[in-house]
Parts: C-alpha cells; structure tokens; sequence
C-alpha cells in the first residue's frame, strides 16, 4: 500500500508540475480567481486518488493532462477573444479618476469606502485625497496613481506647477487596437488611427504595445523585424 501510495504522489507530483509548467509562469500577485479554480481542482485530483485502490497512477495522471489541456484551450482562446476574456477574468475598473471616488463602480464591485481605504493604506496611502487614480485589477489588486504633490519629493516642494500625473491607457495590444481602452481614456478610433499616422505608425499591426497618456502621449514597442 505504501508503494503504491509512494508512486501516485511522485507521478501525481511530476505530472502538475508539467501541466503547471506548460500553463505558463505567473506571479501570485497576477492569479486571477478563475486561475486558483482550476490549481484547487487539479491538487483535488491527486488528492482524490492518492488513496483509492480502484485509481491507478495512469488515471490520475490521464485527469491531470486532461484538465490541463482543456485549461490550455481556455488560455489560448481568452488570448484571441476579448468577449471571452472579460466572460472568465473581468475587466479592470477605475474606482478613482481625477481624483473623484467613483461611488457606482464601487457598488458594482461590491467594495465599500473602508475596504477601499485598506487597499489604499495597503499601498501606503493613508487618505482618498491623495489619490488622482485608482484602477481595480482583475486580479483584485489595486493601482494607484498618486497626487503630485503626494508623491515623495513633490513639485510642490520645488515651487514648480507641473501638470497633473495621468494614467496611462493601453491603446494597441499585439497589433491590435483597443477599442474599449481608447473609449475609456474618452477618445474615438478615427482620433487614434490619425495620431498613430502622426508618429509614423501606418499599420498598428506591426506594434506590440502602445501606450498612451494625456500627459506623455505615445510610447510604442514594435515587433522585431
């Protein structure tokens, strides 16, 4: 019993670290909700079969690659599809903007203003009047764009008047334009195909990324040729 036991927990163990390995690397901080889903529910398979004699290794490692392919499907087919994206890990939400908490996205979130405030001394924000811009991660974590004038060594401080820090929104993604992003940032499509024209990009399809911000403009990377 112990031989076998001893066998399904090292093939168990090599056959997630494979699917887990094939799945792609990410930071704790970047798991999404449906990632920890699906992990729960592969170590639920070893789990289930470590101690059923009816479960041979073969089985359990044919469910573990089972699973692990219908989630590699799942990855690959959010990576070409938005509506499908938004459907499994949502979308990011701006809880602050302009320095103005907004009240409907935290309802519809269902985040109230003190658990935005722990997220907010989480990043080592101790009041909402030193935010300018707050974005909601898929992930459940928090971005923060801060003040100016809250930053450490303020402008302020300087006796300076710079223009106030913007966020940036992410215009071309892999050769593809974002439409929600730019509608978001409060622009239209025919506003960025003619900006694009006037920083040499004819074709978004040869950049990789692009980034836009009121402040900064345009800042591509582009595919290597």
């Amino acid at each position: 019993m112990f031989t076998e036991i001893t066998i399904k927990a090292i093939g168990g163990l090599i056959s997630l670290l494979i699917v887990i390995r094939l799945l792609g690397k990410k930071e704790i901080s970047q798991v999404t909700p449906f990632d920890i889903v699906y992990l729960l529910v592969l170590g639920g398979f070893l789990e289930e079969g470590m101690y059923d004699k009816n479960v041979t290794i073969f089985h359990i490692a044919y469910t573990i690659f089972l699973w692990g392919l219908l989630i590699y499907i799942i990855e690959k087919i959010t990576l070409k599809s938005e509506w499908f994206r938004k459907l499994l890990k949502g979308e990011c939400t701006d809880l602050i903007r302009n320095g103005k908490v907004n009240i409907k996205a935290l309802e519809k979130n269902k985040i109230e203003m003190e658990q935005l405030r722990i997220l907010l001394r989480n990043q080592g924000y101790f009041s909402v009047s030193e935010i300018e811009h707050a974005t909601l991660e898929t992930n459940g974590a928090l971005s923060v764009l801060p003040k100016v004038k809250e930053t450490a060594v303020t402008a302020e401080m300087l006796d300076l008047n710079p223009p106030e820090n913007e966020p940036t929104y992410l215009f071309v993604d892999e050769g593809e334009i974002k439409e929600k992003e730019v509608i978001r940032a409060g622009k239209t499509k025919e506003w960025l195909l003619a900006q694009l024209n006037k920083e040499g990009v004819a074709d978004p399809g040869v950049v990789y990324y692009g980034e836009w911000s009121e402040t900064r403009g345009f800042y591509f990377i582009y595919y290597e040729k």
